[in-house]
């Protein structure tokens, strides 16, 4: 059976009894619907798990009363730090990117708007937007078992983006002469990976990412589509320096 996670902003600690917002209460009521008595594991980004039980099952203010820390540790720092800069796609491909992104262990999110990109937000609207996005991080976090939730940053231009980029970076392009298992791995354990939205990027982007020092690189002979390409590329790292090796 599926554990029931909920993610809080509130400091936790066990013997503490923890009213939810409303957005983890109707996650918890409705979604899990989860009833009084019910165990419930909360965490905050501290890199532990508080586990508890449902004593109030109202759908906007649910109430937990945490009893024990479930890791004794906090969730350790990842292996390997992947920062995934994105180009913004169409409402269900930019959630399923994002979303499988963190379960796969991304570390920082960044939306960005490219030349090619058919997605226009700004004001109010790209506000909405952003705490969309914020909320399906929270969620990959609450299905994954993560409990340190990945940074997801504000939306910015790739050019902006370009001009602090630094380290090991690399531009998914499949037409890049060379592939991941082609480059020494990192020496301080940090990659950024740029890839573009539908259509991918321009070559004028790409010309300003090579400037810059980002190194092209390919998955194999095929074109991945853009909520494709982030999601083999992340498992890609992750086997050749990250997480996924047995080691």
């Amino acid at each position: 059976m599926r554990q029931a996670r909920a993610y809080t902003q509130q400091a936790l600690e066990p013997g503490a009894r923890v009213v939810l917002a409303q957005q983890p209460s109707r996650h918890l009521t409705q979604v899990l619907r989860l009833q009084v008595g019910d165990a419930v594991v909360l965490f905050n980004g501290d890199g532990r798990d508080y586990r508890g039980t449902l004593v109030a099952a109202r759908r906007d203010a649910a109430e937990v009363t945490l009893d024990t820390v479930l890791a004794g540790d906090p969730e350790p720092a990842p292996v390997l730090e992947i920062e995934l800069a994105l180009g913004i796609s169409k409402g269900e491909r930019m959630d399923f990117a994002l979303q499988k992104a963190v379960e796969l262990g991304v570390s920082t999110l960044v939306p960005l708007f490219t030349k090619r990109g058919v997605v226009r937000l700004s004001g109010e609207r790209l506000g909405r937007r952003q705490l969309h996005w914020e909320g399906v991080v929270i969620s990959a976090c609450e299905q994954s078992g993560r409990r340190r939730v990945p940074a997801i940053q504000r939306a910015r231009t790739l050019t902006d983006w370009l001009s602090s980029a630094g380290g090991t970076a690399l531009l998914l392009d499949h037409r890049a002469d060379r592939g991941l298992d082609q480059l020494p791995p990192p020496t301080d354990g940090r990659v950024s990976l740029l890839i573009g939205a539908e259509g991918g990027l321009t070559p004028a982007e790409r010309d300003a990412a090579a400037a810059v020092g980002l190194i092209g690189v390919r998955l194999g002979p095929r074109i991945l589509r853009t909520e494709t390409a982030p999601l083999a590329a992340i498992a890609a790292l992750q086997i050749l320096w990250g997480d996924f090796r047995s080691g």
